[in-house]
């Protein structure tokens, strides 16, 4: 039962990037589309999007390419791609705070792989710039707090190699705009991320038992269950450590078996401690991971 939510989770969790390997819209260049009929849809101030494949195609690899023109016809931002979509779900939406809309596309440079989509945001001002771009994991869900200020969920995925690709470990990253930058707001949110109002904290204590974890620690555990548990014990050490939850993250990595305990807390670290140092200095003073610099 366990597994079967876990992988429909995981499922879940690509869904956006499978759903953009294929788009079907007419807002939509798709590579392997035979036919990609041009689209164009008129903006705010005389701006307009204009969407469909490049003048020749064979002779290119991204054979789809978006621009947006101002009233004078002129191409103020241009992207081009193996897939590019004019978001026009998330078009008009304020993510800095302005109180002037954004527009919205995603791309796709890597062939349909999950590694190459991302959101383009781009405002038309005081005058036409990019805002940010989003490269895109899994999941990401764009929301608005209780002051109407855009917040951003980024499914982010972590360590590596512990698991198959599709039960990566996993954790949420929540991002505002300020300034015109996205900053990172997941301490904000760790309250709700850790109580039974997410799915992922009820599955995770559900599976995480002192049994299950006692047999996984003695490897008595059934090889079917053990991808489980790696998947999410690393995923919440993962989610406390974006919450900045050290001494949380050290407890759930020392829940391994000893016997591979240093050589996986040496990995995790290294897979984060470009961007924190301060969790690496956390571990180290604790002892838990020798040999690690």
């Amino acid at each position: 039962m366990h597994r079967a939510i876990l992988w429909l989770i995981c499922l879940f969790c690509l869904t956006p990037t499978v759903r953009a390997q294929w788009p079907k819209d007419k807002n939509a260049c798709c590579y392997e589309r035979k036919e990609n009929a041009p689209y164009k849809k008129k903006l705010w101030h005389g701006y307009e999007v204009s969407l469909g494949p490049v003048p020749n195609p064979e002779g290119v690899e991204y054979r789809c390419t978006v621009a947006i023109y101002n009233s004078k016809g002129r191409v103020v931002f241009r992207t081009s791609g193996f897939n590019v979509v004019f978001d026009e779900e998330q078009t008009g939406k304020d993510f800095d705070g302005d109180g002037k809309p954004e527009v919205v596309f995603r791309t796709d440079t890597g062939g349909g792989n999950y590694c190459c989509w991302s959101y383009i945001i781009y405002s038309l001002s005081p005058k036409p710039h990019k805002l940010f771009e989003i490269n895109v994991e899994g999941r990401v869900v764009f929301e608005t707090d209780e002051n109407r200020n855009m917040v951003i969920w980024k499914r982010t995925a972590g360590l590596a190699g512990y698991t198959s690709m599709a039960a990566q470990p996993f954790a949420e990253k929540i991002l505002r705009v300020r300034e015109g930058k996205l900053v990172d707001a997941t301490s904000e949110f760790c309250p709700r991320i850790f109580s039974n109002e997410n799915e992922d904290y009820r599955i995770a204590t559900a599976l995480l038992t002192p049994e299950k974890l006692e047999q996984f620690q003695r490897g008595a555990i059934p090889e079917g269950d053990k991808e489980e548990i790696v998947s999410v014990l690393l995923s919440r050490a993962l989610q406390h450590v974006f919450c900045r939850q050290f001494a949380e993250a050290i407890s759930d990595l020392n829940l391994w078996p000893d016997a591979s305990r240093s050589d996986m807390k040496a990995n995790f670290v290294s897979s984060v401690q470009e961007e924190y140092p301060e969790f690496a200095a956390k571990l180290r003073e604790s002892g838990g991971c020798p040999g690690f610099s």
